[in-house]
């Protein structure tokens, strides 16, 4: 993945989340919203992981 791209995941997920959620919510019912941010939560989680910077031990 593209250092600038993932940069930008935390800002995007910071305006994208909460205008999705309530959409979800009206349109389609609570489960909809909770599911969304469930997954939503767990991939940005699962990107944070895979691309984490640790230092070297020596």
């Amino acid at each position: 993945m593209n250092n600038t791209l993932f940069k930008l995941l935390p800002v995007t997920g910071v305006v994208i989340v909460p205008q999705v959620v309530p959409r979800l919510m009206v349109h389609l019912g609570i489960g909809a919203g909770v599911a969304f941010v469930v997954v939503a939560v767990c991939l940005w989680f699962a990107l944070l992981v895979n691309h984490a910077q640790m230092p070297g031990h020596g």
